[in-house]
């Protein structure tokens, strides 16, 4: 009889620690879901500090930020000015010229940006551009429309997570050059654009339903083609248009910026980063899962790749600490047997999507070639 009740009591313990695991992973599990689904307007930060001008040169306190090679935006409240790389350091002092902008006052507190223009292409870039409103399946996406005569391939940038179009803004004026029109659109849950319907991202599994819209609406204005140019996760939305869409066929070639193309992958490195063990991230995915019927398993470009597979120019920095590079290097090892026209160009030292920033004149080189070779745009 006792030897009964106590297996009694040790069942009864096991299970109530069952209950208590299980709620605490699903606590966790749908904390780390909040941060990847649920959008939310990013804290403006300013963590560097200017010293002021020496030289002409903008003056910063030496971190691991301001002592990135390339060029640079810098930002802070009232102000941005852009930078090129560093011209000397010295004493905890990072000295790098002045481009554009004016320098920010000493004391003032900036961030670094990998966005190197701020505003519209009128006012950065000086080109001439439409505010354009695309329909789609929720409402009018606003996208900024810079036009190029007698072209009728298109680009349409997509921008990664939490960012704007803006992000695109650093290779306008090499596409314009080339002689293609450029729509830098929007996508549902932006600044300005429509809600999702349940007011989280689905990290491209919905989300290409608005490229499919503005590829729609660039053919409604006279493309016959296009090209679709994603930043990190912006690369897992164009995935999954080439993948999904109706209109993919009119795809003629893809640039893809530090994509995601392993949903898993990234969420393990994003764990690593916060020193989360990565045997919780399979829980992080069955939660987002659930809350937002994602399914993980078709983001991964090299096991379900899409049925169609354009020529493919492929960025990635090697010090990526946001999409690991390691899945960018998979898809080109894995692209060969894929029968994708796919070549990989990795920047060594660049961090993620700053490829441009680290080495803009190769960065500019493979596009140039890539777009000559791949849609026969001007040189």
């Amino acid at each position: 009889m006792a030897r009964r009740k106590i297996i009694r009591i040790s069942v009864t313990s096991l299970l109530v620690l069952l209950v208590l695991v299980t709620a605490a992973l699903g606590g966790i599990g749908w904390y780390y879901s909040g941060e990847l689904l649920e959008p939310e307007e990013v804290p403006q930060r300013y963590p560097e500090t200017s010293l002021g001008v020496d030289d002409k040169n903008v003056v910063l306190a030496e971190s691991k930020l301001t002592l990135q090679r390339g060029t640079f935006g810098i930002v802070w409240p009232g102000g941005a000015a852009k930078v090129g790389d560093i011209a000397a350091t010295k004493d905890g002092r990072v000295e790098r010229p002045l481009l554009d902008g004016t320098a920010p006052p000493e004391g003032t507190k900036v961030r670094i940006e990998t966005d190197v223009y701020e505003g519209n292409p009128k006012t950065t870039l000086g080109l001439v551009y439409s505010e354009v409103r695309v329909p789609s399946e929720l409402g009018e996406m606003p996208a900024w429309l810079v036009p190029a005569a007698g072209q009728d391939t298109w680009v349409v940038t997509v921008h990664g997570r939490g960012a704007s179009r803006e992000e695109a803004l650093r290779v306008v004026p090499q596409l314009h050059s080339a002689g293609l029109p450029v729509l830098l659109i929007t996508y549902r849950n932006d600044a300005g654009a429509p809600k999702s319907p349940d007011g989280l991202y689905h990290l491209g599994d919905t989300e290409w339903r608005d490229v499919e819209a503005a590829i729609k609406y660039a053919q409604s204005q006279g493309a016959r083609k296009v090209v679709l140019y994603g930043w990190s996760m912006g690369g897992a939305i164009v995935g999954q248009t080439l993948a999904r869409s109706g209109v993919a066929a009119a795809v003629s070639g893809v640039v893809l910026d530090s994509p995601v193309t392993n949903w898993t992958q990234t969420l393990n490195l994003q764990a690593e980063n916060r020193g989360v063990p990565t045997w919780l991230t399979p829980i992080a995915e069955l939660v987002s899962g659930w809350r937002a019927d994602i399914d993980f398993g078709r983001f991964d470009l090299v096991r379900n790749p899409p049925a169609l597979k354009p020529p493919t120019l492929l960025f990635h920095g090697t010090v990526d600490g946001t999409v690991p590079a390691q899945s960018s290097r998979d898809l080109a090892t894995a692209a060969k047997g894929l029968g994708w026209p796919l070549q990989y160009v990795e920047i060594p030292g660049a961090d993620h999507t700053s490829g441009w920033n680290v080495a803009t004149d190769t960065y500019r080189d493979a596009l140039a070639d890539f777009l000559t070779r791949s849609i026969g745009a001007k040189p």
